[in-house]
């Protein structure tokens, strides 16, 4: 028998039907809530919302767990590789061999860009951020492929989902070549996904450049962590656009730009950005920590807590071993060095890389693991914390850092968009309000107001 919740409102009483998920989840089902009883939902951010049923990305806020398609994100780190985990995500299982063949195939020979989108970077002033520049890019990609944006022809959704994924890194490089004046290389498809990326990121034609595989093993688990999370901001963005019926490219084209804020995907910028405040300020990691617990004090302590997990976020704990690892047993300007293959130290002081930057975040990670404001408050450093400092380590410059989340999401980004665009329940997106505003008011002409 199914489970009911009871309303009652003005003597009269209502039933709504209890939705179960897969690991017990609940939620009230008020679809017809309005029809039946002239009364909405109200709840400002959605912390009570269920927007969709979704068999892609669980995750346990209280217990610290999150799973892609079932399987726990700490095997895909261990195991997978970021194009099988991409597979995962958007088909629904993972790939047998010809599967996976045929994928990065594809994946693989999509990756130059049509030589009329250079043009686009020629325009752009001579520093955009890289997040603006791509957001734009993408979504201009529907202009190139206007005959195959038919959103419910499953053939011409493969070959959409096929290019984005391979796009976005040359795309998101070429937004780093512009903002240093560099030539827009082309891709290498002899390389791997992650490789290809670096190797556009960091050669010029003047030299030989070859990638670092722990650099490129590296980079690849950090997309892997962020490849889905359920239905955060940047992700329920591409649902909402994409509820209007909207192709793939200006659905990831929006969600990009709701990456792009530092409440969400430009958090892990901050955190460096916070990191760099503390020792330009010299009062030490103690002085900050006091502000942080103030409060009378507007700062705040960035990379800390988590809207959803209560608890120590699961890819934390990954990520924070990499970080340790990076950090303990590399020197970091040598690792630099290997990896930009430059002998410039203008070069190396262009990224703005300072051990005394990897001491003030080690030092604030154990001073917040040991303080009980923090652990009362189950504020942890969370996956931005630790990301931000690796994507430091590795060269990456700090406006990338956003760019570097938008290509670990992308897959979650198009899984969703395909889910939904097959949804038995697809509606277009149209949240109700309370209005607040003059119950009545007269136009007053233009000679007559105060």
């Amino acid at each position: 028998m199914s489970k009911t919740a009871k309303l009652i409102f003005e003597g009269k009483t209502y039933e709504l039907p209890v939705i179960e998920g897969t690991r017990d989840e609940k939620a009230l089902d008020v679809s017809s809530l309005r029809s039946a009883t002239g009364l909405i939902t109200f709840d400002p951010g959605y912390v009570s919302t269920g927007s969709c049923k979704s068999s892609i990305t669980f995750l346990d806020g209280e217990k610290g767990i999150l799973l892609y398609r079932g399987i726990p994100i700490e095997t895909l780190a261990e195991k997978s590789h970021f194009i099988e985990t991409a597979y995962l995500l958007i088909y629904g299982h993972l790939p047998n061999r010809k599967e996976m063949d045929y994928f990065s195939y594809h994946v693989t020979r999509h990756s130059m860009l049509h030589e009329s989108i250079k043009n686009f970077y020629d325009g752009f002033p001579s520093n955009p951020h890289p997040m603006a520049v791509c957001s734009a890019v993408v979504g201009a990609l529907g202009t190139f492929y206007q005959d195959q944006l038919n959103v419910l022809d499953e053939r011409e959704i493969e070959i959409s989902i096929h290019r984005l994924m391979a796009k976005l890194p040359t795309i998101a490089a070429y937004s780093y070549k512009k903002s240093i004046g560099q030539a827009l290389p082309y891709p290498d498809n002899s390389l791997s996904y992650t490789a290809n990326f670096l190797k556009m990121m960091f050669s010029n034609p003047c030299e030989e450049y070859q990638v670092d595989p722990t650099v490129a093993k590296i980079l690849n688990i950090l997309l892997i962590l962020h490849a889905d999370h359920e239905q955060n901001c940047s992700t329920s963005a591409v649902r909402l656009v994409g509820s209007s019926r909207c192709n793939l490219y200006a659905s990831v084209s929006a969600g990009i730009y709701a990456l792009w804020g530092p409440l969400h995907g430009g958090a892990n910028q901050a955190v460096i950005e916070m990191l760099q405040k503390i020792i330009e300020d010299g009062g030490g990691v103690k002085k900050f920590i006091d502000k942080a617990k103030d409060p009378n004090d507007p700062f705040r302590l960035v990379g800390f807590g988590h809207r959803v997990y209560k608890n120590f976020d699961p890819r934390s704990k990954i990520i924070k071993n990499m970080a340790h690892e990076i950090l303990g047993e590399l020197n970091v300007k040598e690792s630099l060095s290997k990896i930009v293959k430059s002998n410039i130290d203008d070069e190396l002081e262009k990224l703005n890389i300072e051990e005394s930057l990897f001491d003030v975040a080690l030092e604030l990670e154990e001073i917040a693991l040991k303080d009980d404001y923090f652990i009362e408050r189950k504020l942890y450093p969370n996956v931005d914390f630790y990301s931000g400092i690796i994507y430091q380590a590795l060269g990456i410059p700090v406006n990338m850092f956003p760019v570097m989340f938008a290509m670990g999401r992308l897959p979650g980004w198009i899984a969703q968009w395909k889910e939904s665009q097959a949804d038995e329940d697809f509606k277009i997106g149209r949240p109700r309000q309370i209005y607040t505003g003059n119950a009545s008011a007269e136009y007053i002409p233009m000679e007559e107001r105060k």
